[in-house]
């Protein structure tokens, strides 16, 4: 694995982790009895936080694919699988 791979890995478990503590704190809100306005604004940030490690990892894919368009991604996903990936989280 390239350094610059690695650099992306530890982005996107940075990313994750930080949804995972944002998660928790939803959780907890709930158990207390948060206002609303409280809960849905953690999982707003959830979701964000979830989304961009989502298309991190897909634009380290799409890197990969872009240097050698002929072939599939070191995870075996052609050009329009990644596409269609991206789609989902669009």
């Amino acid at each position: 694995m390239s350094t610059s791979d690695l650099d992306a890995q530890k982005r996107v478990l940075n990313r994750l982790r930080r949804a995972n503590g944002q998660l928790q704190a939803v959780i907890g809100a709930v158990e207390a009895g948060a206002p609303c306005r409280d809960v849905v604004t953690q999982l707003a940030a959830v979701r964000s936080a979830l989304d961009k490690a989502g298309f991190a990892i897909i634009s380290t894919a799409m890197k990969d694919c872009l240097a050698d368009p002929d072939e599939t991604s070191p995870d075996g996903n052609t050009p329009e699988q990644l596409e269609k990936l991206f789609l989902m989280l669009a």
